[in-house]
């Protein structure tokens, strides 16, 4: 049974109070998630249920800043809460993960006001997901969708594809480039009933199923001026690669955060295989599979990539929650070597459980399959090294300048 959510102690101006999450209660989430995670990934349905539970337990909100009424928890609780959720369910915890991050990053470039206390508002009756709509079928990663200005603020059209939780969303966080003389790339905040949007039904993919991260058409949509977030300035080409310096809105360093989810599912797939380790006991050996020399080395291979991933995450956190400055470089070679570690991780789980591992009747097919989208997210492996190596480049260079 869910227990009801306490509320933070203070209210914050306004008087909006939002659920403290129940950190206390992750381990039994990660359960709950983990019986359902076979049957949203067969079926590829939106997860309903699992959602609300994460809402009931005032998880979808706790990254919302106590100057918003929100518990405000920190970096190291963010990578703790989704570490547990990718641990039962690796699509449920990339649909959290997309509302928690844009919360968490309010107090370096907070949207308007009045707008982000109406989502807030929204959020204390129930789950409102919220989730960035950049990537293009034909521009990748954006520059097709256009808003237009009109007497009542803007219309906008365009295309987006890998739109994670499309249908459960309640507002779109939509790229778009304005119509002026100098155009401008734009945020704006769009509520996921307007009229003009249409979800095409197709995510099809390998794993991360029930995330269905659809794509969607903007067609004339029309949102007020309070609903536009940021601008980015003007469209430009640098004309060269810059590597990544100072990292002074966490950008970076969150994206590592966020790879926790998929060191969470690489975290099951370690549970399962213990599991059946010392529960499989063949007859022509009489004893459990554990007791082999092989089997405990491939463990503590695992336990090595796992540990020290886990290690990186929760260290940067903690300087972040800390308040000390990660530059970019220090963030994305670490996401490079966490997603790496915990991808060869499942690549050795599956090599020793042998052709069972890859039964759709095994839990640890699914994680398989999963985190192989781990190393997908933008930016890549091969731009984050690019950039690494250009960064490190310049400061070698500017010892000579």
């Amino acid at each position: 049974m869910t227990s009801p959510p306490s509320t933070v102690a203070a209210p914050a101006e306004g008087g909006l109070q939002l659920p403290k999450p129940q950190l206390d209660r992750l381990d039994e989430i990660t359960e709950a998630l983990a019986k359902t995670a076979a049957h949203y990934d067969r079926t590829g349905e939106f997860p309903h249920a699992a959602i609300q539970l994460l809402h009931d337990a005032g998880l979808l909100t706790a990254t919302v800043g106590a100057e918003w009424g929100g518990p405000g928890v920190g970096f190291t609780d963010l990578a703790r809460i989704l570490l547990a959720l990718g641990r039962g369910d690796t699509s449920v915890a990339l649909i959290a993960c997309m509302t928690l991050v844009p919360h968490a990053l309010q107090g370096g470039r907070p949207w308007p006001e009045a707008l982000y206390r109406r989502i807030l508002a929204e959020s204390t009756q129930g789950p409102t997901l919220l989730n960035h709509a950049r990537a293009e079928p034909d521009t990748g990663r954006g520059g097709g969708t256009v808003a237009r200005r009109t007497a009542n603020g803007w219309a906008i059209t365009g295309r987006k594809r890998f739109v994670t939780g499309a249908e459960g969303l309640s507002y779109f966080l939509l790229w778009a480039t304005t119509d002026e003389a100098v155009p401008q790339t734009a945020i704006f905040v769009v509520p996921g009933g307007s009229p003009g949007i249409e979800i095409l039904p197709t995510w099809r993919q390998l794993g991360m199923r029930s995330t269905v991260s659809h794509e969607v058409v903007f067609t004339d949509v029309e949102v007020g001026p309070e609903e536009l977030i940021r601008f980015d300035g003007p469209l430009q080409s640098t004309g060269r690669p810059s590597g990544p310096e100072a990292d002074p809105d966490h950008a970076n360093s969150v994206l590592l955060i966020s790879a926790g989810l998929y060191l969470g599912a690489a975290r099951a797939a370690q549970d399962f295989v213990l599991h059946t380790g010392v529960t499989k006991v063949p007859t022509h050996l009489g004893r459990p599979i554990a007791t082999g020399e092989r089997f405990r080395h491939v463990l503590g291979e695992i336990e090595v990539l796992l540990s020290t991933a886990e290690q990186l995450v929760l260290g940067i956190a903690g300087r972040l929650d800390r308040g000390e400055l990660v530059t970019a470089n220090e963030a994305l070679s670490a996401k490079v070597a966490v997603i790496r570690d915990l991808t060869r991780a499942v690549e050795l789980a599956v090599r020793l459980l042998g052709s069972g591992a890859l039964s759709q009747d095994n839990p640890l097919e699914r994680i398989f399959r999963d985190v192989q989208a781990a190393g997908v997210h933008a930016p890549q492996e091969d731009s984050a090294l690019l950039g690494i190596g250009t960064a490190r480049l310049n400061d070698y260079l500017r010892q000579f300048e």
